[in-house]
């Protein structure tokens, strides 16, 4: 959220229209990434949240969160978002044989990947693409074609578990099992 005259995104900071803060609005795509990457849902969260209650942009929503995310193989993942920090779009992953860097992660143009190993690293070319349109057309396919999109509502469900759960643990400043 930029300072400043009323922007037209004024509606990221109202409670009643957006339901949360920055994790509502671009954790999200951390929380996404995490589950797509492990393959596995989360077991237990934990959460910190650090807003600035005299910035009247943040009046009734969280600016900034950090949340981990356990996961049943013991895979861990990192996750902050915020809405006054400077701008970073990165995900960064870590195995026992290889390491992953996107960086934008949720761009529109110029997707950079890096991936490094004991072989060194590389940079694989990534499409560009807005990812919009393209979940849009698939809907619309979807519903032309009377079949399932690749996230159904249930997949909406369990983020919103996730989120929810995230919340819990930022507000009681324990671990949260999922």
């Amino acid at each position: 959220m930029r300072e400043g005259p009323v922007q037209a995104d004024t509606w990221r900071v109202q409670k009643k229209l957006a339901g949360g803060g920055s994790l509502m609005d671009i954790g999200i795509y951390s929380l996404n990434a995490t589950r797509y990457l492990t393959g596995e849902e989360p077991v237990e969260v934990t959460a910190v949240e650090s807003t600035d209650k005299s910035d009247p942009r943040f009046a009734e929503v969280e600016d900034r969160i950090h949340f981990t995310l356990r996961f049943p193989s013991g895979a861990l993942a990192s996750c902050t978002s915020s809405h006054s920090t400077a701008e970073v779009k990165r995900y960064r992953v870590f195995g026992d044989k290889a390491w992953l860097d996107l960086d934008p992660a949720t761009d529109y143009k110029e997707p950079t990947m890096t991936i490094g190993d004991k072989e060194g690293q590389r940079k694989p070319k990534l499409a560009e693409g807005n990812q919009f349109a393209a979940e849009l057309d698939h809907m619309a396919e979807c519903v032309l074609n009377d079949t399932t999109p690749k996230t159904p509502g249930e997949e909406g469900l369990r983020d919103i578990r996730l989120i929810m759960a995230i919340y819990e643990a930022a507000r009681t400043g324990k671990k949260v099992k999922v």
